[in-house]
């Protein structure tokens, strides 16, 4: 029995541990002849991680099998959790958070992977030519909080003000990040600059957690992280892609998806402005800040982007989302199986070259 899977992003609270995982299973027929078995479909879903719902679906011979697989796959995921937090701190763990508050002050010892992040996040951002900057966080962080304001209180809700904007932006040279490899140690030389994470972490995350799980013989199944996702393998014994829905933000039910993509040992990643937004006079505000004008982009409601690689899908959602459609066209036919779709504010519709290709007849 095929079912497809709608994976999409929805903004949650943390909360101080998981507080529940669902498990289901619906049978299917696993059609290899010398074999002559059943498989079954698993379902895991669990909130906490990165603010947002974690999905996990794969086709295994029991529910213990499944189970443990998943366990693995969270206690991997919250690690990551932990050190790219930039809200909250956790015993003994020295994260984003603070080496955001000991700015200007000194250089912390850190996890490897926090490192590594960084330094992609360095790479990232020569390559979209500062589209995608994790030291913006000192602009980001005045919309989070007049978003925040504004969703407690619409009828008073603004916008920030241009300068204070601009004087933010002052402080967002990524190249006063400064890592020492020898040493294992992060500095942020501007005591007014503050790392943000949030266009690449989760993509980068579920890549690295993807890789690990695989060798721990996970070798068949999705695992989204607020609607980043990678596929790993094929859906089941027969060698069947896997149904992966492009969600419509102005539908449900039935039209639910834009479209339904088969997918094998892809990376899935969408950003737009229907999930996290508050609106001022009228007039929706959402959370992908370009950075060049230090407003919310206006040129696409969604954009979704496939690639082998989850971190890099996540970066170019955001990247070419920052983007005139004809700059973000050239960039994606530039790279190798590399396609993307834009959703129009009219409801128009663009597709990479190969984009098409890659649809559910």
């Amino acid at each position: 029995m095929n079912k497809i899977v709608n994976l999409y992003s929805i903004r949650q609270k943390r909360y101080a541990r998981i507080f529940f995982i669902i498990i289901t299973c619906i049978f299917i027929l696993n059609l290899t002849a010398c074999q002559g078995q059943q498989k079954k479909r698993y379902e895991a879903q669990f909130l906490l991680l990165f603010d947002t719902v974690t999905q996990i679906v794969a086709y295994m011979d029991s529910k213990e099998e499944f189970t443990e697989q998943v366990n693995k796959i969270y206690d991997d995921l919250e690690e990551y959790h932990q050190l790219y937090d930039i809200y909250n701190e956790y015993d003994g763990l020295v994260n984003l958070k603070l080496i955001n508050d000991k700015a200007g002050e000194e250089p912390l010892k850190v996890d490897r992977r926090i490192i590594d992040l960084l330094k992609f996040a360095k790479d990232v951002y020569n390559k979209t030519d500062g589209k995608v900057n994790v030291a913006l966080g000192s602009v980001l962080s005045i919309w989070n909080h007049y978003r925040e304001i504004g969703i407690q209180d619409p009828e008073n809700a603004k916008l920030p003000p241009i300068d204070l904007l601009k004087e933010a932006a002052q402080h967002t040279d990524i190249n006063k990040v400064i890592i020492n490899e020898q040493a294992s140690t992060v500095f942020l030389e501007d005591p007014e600059m503050s790392l943000d994470v949030g266009a690449i972490a989760k993509g980068y995350a579920v890549e690295q957690v993807s890789k690990r799980a695989i060798k721990k013989g996970f070798i068949s199944g999705l695992i989204s992280v607020g609607g980043n996702v990678k596929i790993i393998g094929r859906k089941n014994p027969n060698g069947e892609p896997w149904n992966v829905g492009i969600q419509n933000p102005e539908s449900s039910g039935e039209k639910s998806n834009l479209h339904i993509l088969h997918l094998i040992d892809q990376s899935l990643v969408t950003s737009g402005n229907y999930s996290r937004y508050y609106t001022v006079n009228g007039k929706k505000y959402h959370h992908i800040i370009n950075p060049e004008t230090l407003y919310p982009a206006e040129y696409f409601t969604a954009i979704t982007i496939i690639c082998e690689d989850a971190g890099e899908a996540d970066v170019l959602s955001t990247a070419v989302y920052n983007m005139p459609l004809q700059e973000g066209l050239t960039l994606i036919e530039n790279l190798s199986d590399t396609e993307a779709f834009w959703l129009l504010p009219n409801g128009e519709q663009k597709f990479s070259s190969g984009f098409q290709d890659l649809l559910a007849e």
